[in-house]
C-alpha cells in the first residue's frame, strides 16, 4: 500500500433531504463539524451495504439499498481524521419519517440550504452536498 492509499478512508454517505427539500445533517460526539450520515466501508461490504447498517446504526433507519439513488463517488479532505482524505461513495435518499441520533450521533439535524451553511460544515457537505443539492 502506498503512501497516499494509506492516507485515503473510503466511506459511504447519504444526501438524505425530505419532501420539503431540507437535508440531513448529523454531527458526531465531541466533534463541531456537521455532515451527511455514514460511514466507513467495512471489508467485504459494498458501500449500499455499508451506508444501509451506518443508517440503521447512526439514525434507526431501516433503509433498502433500492431506495438508495447513487450520486458517483467524491473525494474532499476528512473532517475529524488529521491528513485524510475522504473517497465518499454518495447516495441521495428521501425520506418522511422522524430520526433519532444513536451510536456515535451526538446531533441529527434538519436543516434548509440556507441553514445549513449557518453550521460547522465538513469539507464533503460544504464543497459537494450544500452546493450541488
Amino acid at each position: 500500500m502506498s503512501a497516499s492509499e494509506a492516507n485515503v478512508l473510503e466511506i459511504a454517505a447519504a444526501v438524505v433531504s425530505d419532501p420539503d427539500g431540507r437535508l440531513l445533517l448529523v454531527r458526531k460526539h465531541n466533534t463541531s463539524f456537521f455532515m451527511q450520515p455514514g460511514g466507513k466501508i467495512d471489508t467485504g461490504e459494498t458501500a449500499l451495504m455499508a451506508l444501509c447498517r451506518e443508517l440503521k446504526e447512526e439514525l434507526g433507519l431501516q433503509v433498502n439499498e433500492d431506495q438508495l439513488i447513487p450520486l458517483g463517488v467524491h473525494s474532499a479532505p476528512a473532517a475529524n481524521e488529521p491528513d485524510m482524505v475522504l473517497e465518499a461513495h454518495l447516495f441521495s435518499l428521501v425520506i418522511d419519517e422522524p430520526v433519532e441520533a444513536a451510536a456515535e450521533i451526538a446531533e441529527a439535524r434538519w436543516v434548509t440550504r440556507e441553514e445549513a451553511w449557518l453550521l460547522p460544515l465538513a469539507p464533503l457537505t460544504k464543497e459537494y452536498v450544500v452546493v450541488n443539492y
